[in-house]
């Protein structure tokens, strides 16, 4: 070191230029970090594309074109602009299918959220094989929802469902309701399946939430009166306002789209009692192999579950920023 010499930038202490580290350029280990980063992100934005990307895109575009089965033989879609939009909703039973999604989602989210919170409630309090029985809770989530339906048309049956048997004990109940088969009561049944299959979701989403919850909080209320209701509705609720947004929006996002539950029960039936968005698209599609019309119903269908998907977003980030 040279005495009373001091190092200027860009320069050592004997004069000579130190070439900057900001103007180097990047080392052999440094590319090859870039390098492993894209070879994990390559296939990823590959898979994205080919199976999320390219579907949507092929629906936007086949709901501006005849596109029947004859297309598949000719080649040819020719272009009818928003003719589909027009015919499908136009058609009396896009109403009644609208009508029918807005309650459908409306009562399974309401049963769902309300059971759900209720169970994580009785889960947040210790007690011996609570986490057995929150394990058996995730049952109906992990029952492939084709054969969860097929289950529960058994038990539905109006001749020979459990269901029914077990009312005809009652001494208060006259005859068997007509669950899947009846139009007042069709779509009800459809709701309290889609609740229980639900419910796991919400219970989950939920108890964990409350998990996050300072106990500290809880004594602190008890000092100044604040037990029981009081407690829930002036702690517990507002400390789970970004995990109750995140749930509702999600649940209304995943109800929409619900088909296979409803094929499995009732296929929208009887006269169209339990026809929704979602099980309209699928019959003009795949029933009357109408593809234009069905892509102009699924496009409408992306419309509403976007709005809400939106919602949710911002919902999250305002939760996280609080």
């Amino acid at each position: 070191m040279v005495d009373g010499a001091t190092a200027l930038p860009g320069r050592s202490v004997l004069g000579g230029r130190v070439p900057s580290r900001a103007g180097r350029p990047p080392g052999r280990h440094a590319l090859r970090r870039r390098a492993v980063h894209l070879a994990f992100l390559v296939p990823a934005l590959l898979y994205l594309l080919l199976f999320f990307g390219y579907p949507v895109v092929k629906n936007v575009v086949m709901a501006f074109q005849e596109y029947t089965t004859a297309t598949f033989y000719t080649g040819e879609a020719p272009w009818v602009g928003w003719a589909n939009y027009a015919a499908v909703i136009d058609d009396p039973v896009f109403s009644r299918a609208l009508m029918n999604t807005g309650l459908f989602t409306v009562g399974s989210i309401a049963g769902q959220f309300t059971l759900g919170l209720a169970i994580a409630l009785f889960f947040h309090k210790r007690f011996p094989l609570s986490g057995v029985l929150r394990s058996l809770l995730l049952l109906p989530w992990l029952i492939p929802m084709i054969a969860a339906s097929a289950v529960w048309r058994w038990i539905l049956d109006t001749d020979n469902g459990v269901l029914n048997r077990a009312l005809g004990l009652l001494p208060f109940v006259d005859g068997r309701p007509a669950w899947l088969t009846s139009t007042s009561l069709a779509l009800l049944a459809v709701v309290i399946v889609n609740i229980w299959l639900g419910i796991p979701f919400n219970a989950t989403i939920l108890y964990g939430g409350l998990q996050e919850i300072p106990d500290e909080l809880y004594e602190a209320g008890a000092l100044d009166g604040a037990t029981g209701a009081r407690a829930f509705w002036s702690i517990t609720m507002p400390m789970l306002r970004g995990v109750v947004t995140v749930v509702l929006v999600l649940g209304v996002v995943y109800t929409l789209k619900v088909l296979d539950v409803i094929l499995g029960l009732t296929n929208g039936g009887p006269a169209n009692a339990t026809q929704t968005v979602a099980t309209l698209s699928y019959h003009l599609s795949f029933r009357e192999f109408d593809f234009g019309m069905g892509a102009a119903l699924g496009n409408i269908l992306i419309l509403i579950s976007l709005v809400f998907a939106v919602a949710y977003l911002r919902l999250n980030r305002r939760a996280v920023d609080e």
